[in-house]
């Protein structure tokens, strides 16, 4: 009778894959009027659907006039509501035009889920009048977002010390950055908190504390060479970025060349974001496949998920020298049960001028063997050719910058894995030209 179980379960399996067919195509018919009406309309000039009709509780509204001008739009896909279901994330491709430049593929975010936007609204209620639900506009204007009136000059750390990462530990002269280069104002460039509207200053805030990638993109733009997706606009809870290209998972079956290419370009990455010319160390907290992408043209590797970055300011941690502020901070190795999971200490990344973090996330989540995604291990660097593999450098490297057994080893494997695949690229170059 065994014998007849896995011809058993192979039928059912497909019944259940009839049946999810079936089951779609019924929804389908069931909202064949929906679909129709979402293929004609541009939901992107919905006040309501945008969240316009929340703001100040909103990101900004510096694109408003071209959302409402229909020049954004949703592609195919991104018209279909019924499939909202599945966009946990809620970002959308889109088409962006103008007169005379034509169209170009735009990424739209709500910068959270559907459940943490109405757990934001909760919490604005409920600071304001104590019920999760009410006027939304009424209590923006009594909550800590609009105590930090034109009165207060400057923005100071001890007012959103801890709010989110970006100001999880914020000197003055990442706040001033962060408020001169706020995009959401027509008169960007002062860091005088004075200087913005009542509305763009709880717009400010509102975004420092609920997600700050928006700050991040502006403060650190693509245009001065931050390997950050670059900033477009916002229009009430809907940010628009450029789109950059696939993302980094995509090339994870590549050619040997193309991987070792994206492999140098991502600790080119790490070393940027942690050692720099303006002092401020970059530490991404969130370090996955999905939060990078390719570009299609220059192959450029960039950051589209700044969300989880915390700024540390290095001039500031040399100047208070903070308890072991001049040892070399080592981020230490973990085993977990998860995917793309990282180990560190926000306070000892906030009090130490030299941190080995990028490089270990870079290392573990995405180049190394421990690398895990979507059930698949290995990382970008898998199956290298044999006279690599034999040489056995590439592997002592990789290991030794995720799971180091020297004191400080991380910190050498990095420069030597950062050398080395330099090599490896323009061995590779100079063949394909020959």
């Amino acid at each position: 009778m065994l014998r007849f179980l896995p011809l058993k379960l192979g039928r059912l399996y497909r019944c259940l894959k009839l049946l999810l067919v079936l089951g779609l195509f019924v929804v389908l018919l069931m909202n064949t009027h929906n679909l129709f009406a979402s293929f004609q309309k541009n939901e992107l000039t919905d006040r309501r659907f945008i969240n316009l009709n929340k703001c100040p509780a909103c990101f900004g509204t510096s694109w408003c006039r071209k959302f409402m001008n229909g020049q954004v739009s949703f592609e195919t896909w991104g018209r279909l509501r019924f499939l909202d279901v599945f966009n946990v994330k809620n970002v959308y491709f889109a088409q962006y035009g103008e007169p005379r430049e034509g169209t170009r593929r735009v990424v739209l975010k709500r910068l959270g889920s559907n459940q943490e936007l109405a757990e934001i609204d909760q919490k604005i209620c409920k600071r304001a009048t104590g019920r999760p639900r009410c006027d939304l506009i009424q209590a923006m204007y009594k909550t800590e977002f609009a105590r930090i009136n034109g009165d207060v000059r400057l923005l100071t750390p001890e007012v959103v010390e801890g709010w989110s990462d970006l100001v999880h530990c914020p000197s003055q002269r990442l706040l001033d950055r962060v408020v001169r280069r706020y995009a959401e104002t027509k008169d960007s460039g002062s860091f005088l908190l004075k200087n913005l509207k009542d509305t763009e200053r709880m717009q400010l805030l509102m975004t420092l504390a609920f997600n700050p990638e928006p700050l991040v993109l502006q403060s650190f733009p693509s245009d001065e060479g931050w390997p950050f997706a670059k900033y477009l606009g916002a229009c009430g809870r809907v940010v628009a970025v450029n789109y950059v290209g696939e993302e980094l998972w995509s090339f994870y079956n590549a050619p040997w060349e193309k991987r070792v290419d994206l492999a140098r370009q991502l600790m080119d990455i790490a070393e940027q974001l942690t050692n720099n010319d303006f002092e401020f160390a970059l530490y991404l907290l969130d370090v996955s496949f999905d939060n990078f992408a390719v570009g299609p043209r220059d192959g450029k590797v960039i950051v589209v998920d700044a969300e989880n970055v915390l700024v540390a300011d290095k001039r500031l941690i040399k100047q208070n020298k903070p308890e072991s502020y001049d040892v070399w901070y080592e981020s230490r190795f973990e085993e977990c049960d998860r995917e793309a999971c990282l180990s560190f200490s926000k306070d000892s990344l906030c009090s130490r001028v030299t941190v080995d973090h990028n490089y270990y996330a870079v290392c573990q989540n995405l180049l190394s063997r421990y690398a895990t995604w979507r059930g698949t291990t290995g990382g970008l660097l898998h199956d290298p050719p044999a006279h690599i593999a034999k040489d056995g450098q590439l592997d002592a490297l990789l290991d030794e910058c995720t799971k180091p057994k020297k004191r400080y080893g991380r910190f050498q494997a990095a420069k030597e894995l950062r050398e080395y695949l330099t090599q490896l690229a323009a061995a590779s170059s100079s063949s394909t030209a020959r």
